[in-house]
């Protein structure tokens, strides 16, 4: 029996209305979202308008509070290298050997992934602009550790925020106008060339870290300014001024870049996080929390976390959950919908509770560690580095020590306390001896720097905090500087010397030797600038001044795989005194 048109018909339609229902039904693949961490330096949690300070007015900043979720009870470590460590991977940065804030004490071990890597696995375009601050030489730089695109500096803070020298993936480069709004504008270029793929963008800006500098749109603002809201301790208002002053300028950044978001049709679909690395570098107001940069007290560790993202998170969300720097990375990828092996770190997932479909967490404590002392915060108490235990819900100043009527209390947390540092303190314990790397197969320039080498003879520091320092008094053959290095790729390495000399120098012949290849280059120009940086301080710094240094060329080495001591001397000095030194760059010719 043949059919009829009208059963063909009816069965048409019918496929048509289950081809069509099943479209309906299929959900929607989500576009992945793009995410942005922004994270200050030395910023307190007392250190905007939203926590209150009516000192200083940082509207932009509040705002991504205001339409998003703010955590209350979110902690980082006391100072800088070993927070953004943990914002990296997840882990605590005693297991990740970072111990120190310079002098290789600041790199994160290797075969730990990062958030850059996690994201860059899955297709996201990577940047960080700014400072870096857990490693120079491959395979501890930025560009090694998952990061496509980093312009800034290394080391752990900088002598001049005022165009200065920076590198641009190894290459050095100069900066463009005050750093933190150069760093802002690199980043609005990257959002700007990523709108057809979704990208991770880190911008650690380098404030209000000291040297305290700032536009002076901004100091003329605070310079006279009476200040209504202060420390506990005595306080240093001038500090203070810059410091705030320095914190207003992150906040116009921060809403000029909310700006472009929204104008380029990104702001919905954008994560971005907000938050700073330790507590206030200076005693200064801070909601009455005890201790600073530095202290594994509350107001050491303390900051303020904020997640700005107007598709997902709704506005107004307050989180009252224990939250730290380790739980950034499982929150975020979580929120990206990014699958990843989570076994090995320390941090938690947040995202359900950021998203709003759940309140509960489980009870867990966090640790705080620096130079010796660790202390242990729950939800409500912290037990701090001599055992004392404190109620942070009613006594967030640590004013009032519980520990002889919460005994038991007190015992368990110091029996947690010890636990975790006999787990987490092994690698920073030893402090084992990790040569500074060069020439790593997969990057082509490796920077040698003051900073990381050792002084023989008459040279000196320019300052006793080495990050941005130089080497000085240089004054016989018999003086040297040198560093214990591994060659990680045989090859040829083109090798430029950044120094400075006064008329006096000139004709001085500098050497620079590696086991059994050498090369040397004469001084045949003076360049003697001045020690730059005071003109633009707002307030005398503590770290070094800085000089231009100018270039030469110290020609090729011819370099073996392996561990040896790299040797910079001069073999003639025509002068009582040769050059000053700031750097070597070698860049891989050959393989």
């Amino acid at each position: 029996m043949k059919p009829t048109i009208a059963t063909i018909t009816t069965f048409v339609f019918l496929l048509l209305l289950t081809v069509q229902c099943a479209k309906n039904t299929t959900p929607e693949k989500s576009e992945p979202p793009n995410v942005i961490v922004i994270l200050t330096d030395d910023q307190g949690w007392g250190d905007l308008s939203f926590n209150g300070n009516t000192n200083l007015s940082t509207p932009n900043i509040d705002t991504l509070a205001m339409n998003g979720a703010s955590f209350s009870n979110f902690f980082v470590q006391p100072v800088c290298s070993p927070t953004r460590a943990e914002l990296l991977t997840g882990v605590y940065h005693t297991k990740l050997g970072v111990y120190a804030t310079s002098a290789g004490g600041e790199r994160m071990k290797q075969g730990v992934e990062t958030i850059a890597q996690v994201f860059k696995n899955e297709g996201y375009a990577t940047a960080a602009y700014g400072k870096w601050h857990n490693g120079m030489q491959p395979p501890y730089h930025p560009n090694s550790r998952g990061f496509d695109d980093f312009y800034g500096f290394c080391s752990g803070h900088w002598g001049n925020y005022f165009s200065p020298m920076l590198e641009h993936n190894g290459e050095i480069v100069g900066g463009n106008g005050f750093l933190v709004d150069d760093l802002f504008d690199r980043g609005i270029e990257f959002v700007k060339k990523n709108k057809e793929q979704p990208f991770l963008l880190t911008l650690p800006v380098n404030t209000p870290h000291s040297p305290m500098q700032v536009p002076d749109a901004y100091w003329s603002k605070f310079k006279d300014k009476d200040l209504l809201m202060k420390s506990e301790r005595e306080e240093d208002e001038n500090f203070t001024r810059a410091a705030l002053a320095m914190v207003e300028n992150i906040d116009w950044n921060v809403g000029r870049l909310m700006a472009f978001l929204k104008d380029n049709g990104q702001l919905e679909n954008t994560i971005v996080v907000y938050l700073s690395d330790n507590g206030p570098n200076s005693d200064r107001w801070n909601g009455g929390l005890r201790g600073r940069k530095g202290s594994t007290d509350e107001g050491g560790v303390k900051t303020s976390c904020f997640i700005h993202w107007p598709k997902k998170i709704a506005k107004g969300t307050t989180i009252e959950q224990l939250a730290g720097a380790i739980d950034l990375l499982p929150t975020l990828t979580k929120l990206a919908g990014i699958q990843s092996d989570m076994d090995e770190i320390d941090g938690t997932d947040l995202s359900d509770i950021v998203l709003g479909t759940s309140q509960q967490l489980r009870s867990r404590a966090l640790f705080n560690h620096w130079n010796g002392k660790t202390s242990v915060r729950t939800q409500k108490y912290r037990l701090d580095f001599e055992n004392r235990l404190y109620d942070m819900v009613h006594d967030k100043a640590q004013t009032q020590d519980i520990s002889e009527q919460n005994s038991s209390l007190r015992d368990s947390l110091v029996q947690v306390k010890e636990a975790w540092e006999l787990e987490a303190l092994g690698p920073i314990l030893t402090k084992e001896f990790r040569p500074f790397t060069l020439g790593d197969p997969k990057l082509l320039y490796t920077q040698i720097p003051a900073r990381d080498g050792e002084a023989h003879g008459n040279i000196k520091r320019s300052n006793r905090w080495p990050n941005d320092s130089f080497y000085t008094n240089w004054k016989s053959p018999n003086d040297s500087i040198t560093w214990d290095v591994e060659v990680l790729e045989e090859g040829e390495y083109q090798v430029e010397l950044y120094y400075t000399a006064s008329e006096s120098a000139v004709g001085s012949v500098i050497e620079l030797k590696l086991n059994d290849s050498n090369t040397t280059t004469t001084i045949s120009e003076a360049h003697d600038p001045p020690l730059k940086g005071m003109e633009n301080d707002r307030y005398p710094r503590m770290e070094s001044y800085v000089k231009d240094f100018t270039t030469t060329s110290m020609g090729t080495l011819q370099l073996e795989k392996g561990k040896g001591t790299l040797v910079l001397k001069a073999n003639e000095l025509p002068g009582n005194q040769t050059i000053d030194f700031r750097l070597l760059q070698f860049k891989r010719i050959s393989e």
